[in-house]
């Protein structure tokens, strides 16, 4: 039996990412941005734990991306809606990076995650435009 993990977030992107997309959508400028707004509304879901980051998203909600603390050499924040909800890239040791776009809570899941980190990914990380 393996160990329990303690969940801290579960859940999909922000409904406020959704509704602004489906009103620039009017424009058909913008009718990509709704189609992914919709797309990451449906199946993009985040589950953040004591001992990892998941993301499950893509067509049908088929792709399924975990990563551990300790890989984790970066996270960066950018608020969006108003400062509402905002997106987080994660950069990896191997120089990879993950995006989690319309993170509701972000802040908050920003704190959490940075206690999670190594005192070097600490320092790296931080809100876009802050030391």
């Amino acid at each position: 039996m393996g160990i329990k993990e303690e969940v801290y977030y579960e859940g999909g992107p922000h409904i406020g990412d959704l509704i602004i997309n489906i009103l620039l959508g009017f424009t058909v400028i913008c009718l990509p941005l709704t189609i992914g707004a919709i797309v990451r509304a449906l199946w993009l879901r985040y589950r953040i734990t004591d001992r990892r980051i998941s993301i499950t998203g893509g067509w049908m909600g088929r792709d399924r991306s975990d990563v551990i603390y300790s890989e984790i050499t970066k996270v960066v924040t950018v608020p969006r809606g108003l400062g509402g909800w905002g997106d987080m890239v994660i950069t990896l040791k191997d120089g990879s990076r993950l995006e989690l776009r319309a993170l509701p809570k972000f802040r908050e899941i920003y704190e959490y995650i940075n206690q999670k980190l190594s005192p070097r990914a600490q320092k790296a990380s931080g809100a876009l435009g802050s030391k």
